[in-house]
């Protein structure tokens, strides 16, 4: 079959349990779900704008168990970036990202050219949090790529997750935003810009 130009594929990475399928039915579905649910892998497709064209975001939801080697291996030679995702809740998250990270490194050569962004997720749970900020900072910084905390419960820089990563793609110009259409938020920032308003 031959590779589809028109596709752009997210492949999401972490450990079992930190919200990376939580993270993905939030950002195309805008749900989330309480219980926990292992994935096998699952794909998801959403229409973004692509050097001006039309094309699908392809997100693959992979498994956070070690015991798909091969299909790890294939899910990142197939990737277009990737999203590493910790809990912030859980120190042992992190450290279990280092091997993907080496292995998307190993497969892809010059990771710099990739977009690769590394989530802290469950900031809602600030009292249980094991990882500072500033260590997940750290980490990306050296590993060369773009850091972000969010919570998918409470649906907190989930979209700025998705367009962040889509900033990063120097090879193509991909965006969320279809045909230049600016979303009805966007429009009333830009509306409310240089209004004050007494309350």
């Amino acid at each position: 079959m031959p590779e589809q130009s028109n596709d752009y594929r997210v492949v999401v990475f972490g450990a079992g349990g930190v919200g990376k399928s939580s993270l993905v039915l939030r950002f195309v579905k805008g749900t989330f779900r309480e219980s926990y649910i292992p994935t096998i892998e699952d794909t998801y497709r959403q229409v973004i704008s692509c050097d001006k064209s039309i094309c699908t975001l392809q997100i693959t939801d992979t498994t956070g168990s070690h015991q798909f080697p091969a299909m790890q291996r294939l899910s990142i030679s197939k990737g277009h970036a990737f999203i590493l995702v910790y809990s912030i809740t859980s120190r042992q998250s992190l450290e279990e990202l280092k091997p993907i990270y080496e292995q998307i490194c190993q497969i892809k050569g010059d990771v710099e050219s990739i977009p690769i962004m590394l989530v802290g997720n469950k900031n809602d749970e600030n009292q249980n949090r094991e990882v500072d900020s500033s260590e997940g900072e750290a980490m990306a910084k050296k590993w060369k790529c773009a850091f972000m905390e969010t919570s998918a419960k409470l649906n907190h820089n989930v979209k700025e997750l998705f367009q962040e990563l889509l900033n990063l793609e120097k090879r193509r110009t991909v965006s969320l935003q279809i045909d230049g259409r600016k979303s009805k938020q966007q429009k009333r920032k830009e509306k409310l810009k240089g209004k004050c308003v007494v309350m």
